[in-house]
């Protein structure tokens, strides 16, 4: 553990007296987890001064008071979105101190409190908390045998021109806009696939490229359902589970008959929640693969076909990993009262 650079003025009284007990500085250094040379200068500031607190710095005066400063974090979290130049503003319409916005800054980041990226999830009403809280319940001791017989499903879209906002440059000032120094990417993706797979314990289908359009009820039931999961279920036996999201076209009228009619039970899924749903996290391996291809796909054609590649080429031992991961998701969704969790 790093040393310390300073001691408050309860632990600079209690060094003193264990100095004075007999304590070496460098033992009482230890005990406070502090330099040598702090004890040091702590002793020698008190045989001059005969006190522990420090000696009146110069420098510019600090333009808030304690107060002032629990005020500053206060107002930030009532409201975390707030600004730091509307922040300044509410503080001097309150206290009628004029300050830098940087000072604002500098008191928000002193208490712990940094501007971060806001994480995206998708709206929730108390409706959708209630459902996403009453299904983690009903499957937080789902086990590998619950599991197991499950085919978890989801459509994703993948573009061309892919940007997540990870990569970094190394440059130097002034370098900002050098070519070397310039990520280029088109704003609306250069073009898009969408994409439709499902995983299981055991196995994963084949990725279907979705052309032509985008999905309705009866392309998801004369496309996916009848030659892809209606086999698959075959394989699986009577214990299969068909998962599958609540966009419109998997809940068409359609599509229910033609599950009724093969005898497919389907898994009850609340609305909203991306987060329980361990493919999810597939797309996001899948992505990954594309990027680091050597020689990356230039045209929609190319893409479908890598999409395709990389999907059969995902280690069955990813899937697993990530459908066994359900009942933690389940256990978040419990510990947040069907709120969003870090999934």
């Amino acid at each position: 553990m790093p040393f310390r650079r300073h001691l408050t003025v309860e632990e600079a009284s209690r060094a003193i007296g264990l100095l004075q007990s007999g304590l070496s500085q460098r033992q009482v250094g230890e005990r406070f987890n502090v330099s040598h040379s702090v004890i040091s200068r702590l002793l020698a500031r008190f045989q001059q001064t005969n006190s522990v607190k420090q000696r009146q710095k110069s420098g510019r005066p600090r333009k808030t008071t304690v107060r002032q400063d629990r005020q500053i974090v206060l107002l930030a979290k009532r409201n975390r979105m707030s600004s730091a130049v509307s922040l300044n503003r509410d503080v001097r319409t309150a206290t009628g101190v004029r300050m830098s916005v940087q000072t604002v800054r500098n008191r928000l980041h002193a208490s712990g409190l940094h501007a971060r990226k806001p994480a995206v999830r998708p709206p929730l009403t108390a409706d959708h908390r209630n459902r996403r809280l009453q299904f983690g319940r009903d499957h937080v001791n789902w086990r590998v045998r619950n599991l197991r017989p499950v085919l978890f499903t989801d459509e994703s879209r993948f573009c061309l021109d892919f940007n997540d906002g990870r990569r970094r440059v190394w440059r130097q000032k002034n370098e900002r806009f050098k070519n070397c120094c310039v990520a280029e990417h088109d704003r609306f993706g250069g073009g898009s696939i969408m994409v439709w797979g499902g995983i299981s314990y055991d196995g994963c289908t084949d990725l279907y490229v979705i052309r032509n359009g985008s999905l309705t009820g009866v392309r998801y039931r004369d496309e996916i359902l009848a030659p892809i999961v209606r086999p698959f279920a075959g394989a699986i036996g009577d214990d299969f589970i068909l998962m599958d999201d609540n966009a419109r076209p998997h809940r068409s009228r359609l599509v229910n008959q033609y599950l009724e009619q093969e005898t497919i039970e389907r898994m009850d899924w609340p609305a909203k929640s991306p987060d329980l749903n361990p493919i999810e996290h597939a797309w996001d391996i899948l992505q990954r693969r594309i990027s680091n291809r050597q020689n990356p796909p230039n045209t929609l054609q190319e893409l479908a076909d890598a999409l395709v590649q990389e999907w059969s080429a995902i280690p069955q031992a990813d899937f697993r990993r990530l459908i066994g991961s359900f009942p933690n998701r389940c256990r978040e969704v419990i510990r947040a009262r069907g709120g969003h969790t870090r999934y």
